[in-house]
């Protein structure tokens, strides 16, 4: 019944013509994430804010640097001071799900940017994250023709991370000539240069030639931190493969280094789908899935156009 009454209402203001748009116009809503040190969190919410602009929303971000516990007290207070939707970035809001659950009962709507559905959330954007960690492991496999050595930078923590690691463990299953010989859980915030830390005691455990012949990045930064330690250590034969598209790591694509390749997320594409979604949730309508993915690109020196000797 609310439903009927909800579009009944769209479209006589549809009729009157005034736009879905301006029915959100001024309209409170709060960004919140535990990782707005990240380049590619930081995009996402650079690319909300410029869409939230042109709905005309009154837009409050917050960052908790990595403090989960002030996460979760910054989401109760968005659902108690007025907000009319929460946004969430870079997170599974399993890990809030009290909160989450709250917001939910309070008739504010939930959606996760680059997050994970969720039974009292309205809609999650993102990548296919295992297809993410699919093309990247395929690519670096083939690159070390199928066999040799790999160390692994992981974040479990974070859901769509998680699937590209499922995906590399698939790969190892069918791949039994390509060993797994180190793994490091990556420090959230400070990626890169925990990163770094790691990949150097990994060299001085895995000396010589051969030893270690390609990293696996779950996400570029962790792959940013293992290139500085390569190459400081001056250890040839070792690349490197990441996840997001980084600017960074694509300039070290493009400069020859042991970084070969990375597979660009639409973050824009995620923000922008979410802002348009959100509005027609704000107009009383609904989302058209509860998961929508964004278009994903896999860049390496060949795409670049970069020849290296």
């Amino acid at each position: 019944m609310l439903k009927t009454i909800a579009a009944l209402g769209l479209a006589a203001t549809l009729a009157l013509g005034v736009s879905p748009a301006a029915l959100a116009a001024g309209e409170k809503v709060s960004v919140i994430t535990p990782f707005l040190a990240a380049i590619a969190t930081g995009e996402m919410i650079e690319a909300f804010k410029a869409k939230a602009a042109e709905y005309q929303w009154s837009v409050d971000v917050v960052d908790t640097a990595g403090d989960m516990a002030a996460f979760a007290s910054r989401v109760e207070d968005a659902t108690t001071s007025g907000s009319k939707a929460i946004v969430l970035v870079s997170v599974d809001p399993a890990q809030i799900q009290d909160q989450v659950d709250k917001a939910k009962a309070a008739g504010v709507p939930v959606i996760t940017i680059d997050g994970a559905k969720n039974a009292s959330s309205v809609l999650n954007v993102t990548s296919d994250n295992y297809a993410l960690g699919e093309t990247m492991t395929k690519f670096l496999f083939e690159q070390i023709g199928n066999k040799g050595n790999i160390v692994r930078f992981f974040y479990s923590a974070h859901p769509g991370v998680h699937q590209r690691e499922l995906a590399l463990d698939d790969a190892l299953k069918a791949n039994p000539d390509v060993k797994q010989v180190a793994d490091h859980y990556v420090a959230v915030p400070g990626q890169v240069d925990d990163s770094r830390a790691a990949m150097d005691a990994m060299l001085l455990a895995n000396p010589g030639d051969g030893a270690i012949n390609a990293v696996w990045a779950a996400w570029d930064e962790p792959g940013i931190g293992a290139e500085l330690a390569i190459t400081a250590a001056g250890r040839k034969g070792i690349i490197i493969a990441g996840i997001d598209g980084n600017p960074q790591a694509i300039e070290l694509i493009k400069g020859c280094t042991p970084y070969v390749g990375t597979v660009r997320q639409g973050f824009g594409e995620m923000a922008n789908i979410a802002a348009d979604q959100l509005n027609k949730i704000l107009a009383g309508g609904t989302p058209d899935k509860d998961e929508l993915y964004a278009p994903v690109e896999l860049i390496t020196r060949a795409s670049l156009g970069v020849t290296c000797n």
